[in-house]
């Protein structure tokens, strides 16, 4: 979407870029299963995710693939629950030590990317790597790398989609 938009970290934009649309259909959910998939076999993960909602998608992807079948899926909670067994992190438990892949939608301040990196943390999980399917090439790299001290690798780049855009 071209025009003013305010982003999650609060921020205005002259674009939106909504990558679920791409990836809940054919063949993007396809796609980004089986290079998801990919990346956390390379990079030696038992497990994908990230922050609900942006992480969801993609994961389930990866794990739907026929590299990615041996992987878990997990999702972290934005708000800890009231109830139950009051996780921040859904899904199969992971043992302290294991090694997953963050996973996001659209990174621009890379600020949900790296709650959910704090959030692993804190669960004794370790960072094999994050993967983004577009990067809006707004500094969120840099805040990603610096708190998960792991490999960052955007599917595309907002200069891939659309380079003709203002700043």
């Amino acid at each position: 979407m071209i025009g003013e938009v305010t982003l999650t970290s609060g921020a205005t934009a002259s674009y939106y870029v909504d990558a679920k649309r791409a990836i809940l259909r054919q063949p993007g959910f396809g796609a980004v299963g089986e290079l998801v998939a990919a990346e956390a076999l390379r990079r030696e993960a038992a497990a994908v995710g990230g922050m609900t909602m942006g992480a969801d998608p993609i994961a389930g992807a990866a794990i739907s693939d026929p590299a990615g079948r041996e992987l878990l899926a997990f999702f972290v909670r934005k708000e800890k629950k009231a109830h139950g067994l009051q996780r921040w992190i859904e899904g199969p438990l992971l043992e302290p030590g294991t090694r997953v892949l963050i996973v996001e939608d659209v990174v621009t301040t890379g600020g949900s990317t790296v709650r959910a990196i704090e959030r692993c943390r804190e669960e004794g999980l370790e960072i094999a790597g994050v993967v983004a399917v577009l990067d809006r090439l707004a500094g969120g790299r840099e805040a990603i790398e610096a708190a998960s001290g792991a490999p960052y690798r955007p599917l595309a780049t907002i200069d891939d989609v659309y380079p003709e855009r203002d700043g």
